[in-house]
């Protein structure tokens, strides 16, 4: 479904009467919900008298607003801003409107959405955690990313640095769907090094959304708002990395407030940034050290749209925490020594493996590995597991 099909579904009259209502200083969707159900129709409001509306109890500016046809007037200034940037509203009476994000208690809105809408409903799990995670965050977040996305599964995540993008990339590479919630409005990029990243996710039928009007700057109150969305459009949360005091935890209540499934891949337990997902896990949340592991959990009704776990299986190149593939002797010694959590400089690795390696073997085991994609070099000769 293309976006100007699907938002072609609602009149134009009700899609700027929600969206006024969006932009009216002082109602949020909890508010709004209610004001419209006090008057029967969201067109109601906008027919009513300043008294009308005051005695409805929402705030004097509110009121004013309303009765005064500024909304209206900001309305329809965002549509042309909307335009402009290629960008689709969709509000909430529209059928196009994510069911699943609907069911949530304070669901935005208006949502705007850059590319695929058809995305924002398809099935798909949520990948979050860190902007500052360990080599091992950032593989696994890629690779079970891809391998989720190569079954079917839309991923949805923030766009912010870390996780998030290694998140949004995996998706990519595996040719796939992937949605970013901003925590800006859909036509400001943050941050400004992922413009490359967006256009890829549009380009592979995927889609960037907010419940931000367009312009909307980078302001830090924003992103836990957004979190919200992010677990609301998923059927479960996948947390990577992230510490005791992170954003991530928001998710993971939203998560578990909307009834969403939660999922974690555990970590070393003295790295900080194994706290949440260590923590999910002990409180009851699914261990994921493969694709299956989230797979299994799926609901019947959503693996029936889905490639069978049985072809998917075939496919080779699974994430894993284990290394399982028969690999020559000097590269499972060189896999032995490195970890996936910490980086290993080449002298010391060198060093450790001096009475069973000479320094061109490893060197050769090195290069073999990287061609295979096992491991990664970091600035400085360094090197960790990528699985």
């Amino acid at each position: 479904m293309t976006a100007s099909a699907a938002s072609g579904h609602l009149s134009h009259e009700n899609q700027i009467y929600w969206l006024a209502l969006s932009l009216t200083p002082g109602l949020g969707p909890t508010r709004i919900r209610r004001l419209v159900e006090t008057f029967g129709s969201v067109e109601r409001i906008f027919h009513s008298s300043l008294t009308e509306l005051e005695a409805a109890n929402i705030p004097a500016q509110s009121a004013q607003s309303l009765a005064l046809g500024r909304s209206l007037e900001l309305a329809e200034e965002e549509r042309g801003k909307a335009a402009a940037a290629e960008a689709t509203i969709v509000t909430l009476e529209d059928p196009a409107y994510p069911a699943q994000l609907s069911e949530i208690y304070d669901p935005p809105i208006a949502l705007y959405v850059r590319g695929n809408v058809q995305a924002l409903s398809d099935p798909g799990i949520a990948v979050v955690g860190t902007r500052h995670p360990t080599p091992y965050g950032t593989g696994m977040s890629e690779r079970l990313s891809c391998d989720l996305a190569a079954r079917g599964l839309v991923i949805f995540s923030g766009m912010a640095r870390g996780v998030d993008t290694a998140a949004h990339k995996g998706a990519i590479g595996a040719k796939g769907k992937t949605v970013a919630v901003f925590g800006t409005g859909v036509n400001v990029m943050y941050p400004r090094e992922n413009a490359k990243l967006a256009a890829a996710i549009i380009d592979n039928g995927g889609a960037l959304v907010s419940e931000f009007p367009m312009g909307t700057f980078a302001a830090p109150q924003n992103f836990p708002i957004r979190n919200r969305i992010i677990s609301g459009l998923s059927i479960g949360v996948l947390v990577v990395e992230a510490g005791e005091y992170s954003g991530t935890r928001i998710t993971s209540r939203c998560a578990l407030e909307q009834n969403r499934e939660i999922f974690a891949v555990p970590g070393n337990v003295v790295n900080k940034l194994s706290w949440t997902p260590n923590t999910l896990i002990k409180q009851g949340a699914k261990l994921v050290a493969t694709w299956e592991d989230v797979w299994e959990e799926l609901p019947e009704a959503v693996k029936a749209k889905l490639p069978s776990a049985s072809s998917a299986s075939e496919q080779p190149g699974t994430a894993s925490l284990f290394a399982a593939d028969s690999l020559p002797p000097h590269e499972k010694k060189i896999l032995q020594v490195l970890r996936a959590d910490e980086a290993l400089q080449i002298d010391a690795i060198i060093e450790r493996l001096e009475p069973d390696m000479s320094s061109s073997e490893v060197f050769a085991a090195l290069f073999e590995l990287e061609l295979a994609g096992k491991i990664r070099q970091l600035p400085g000769k360094n090197y960790v597991k990528t699985f």
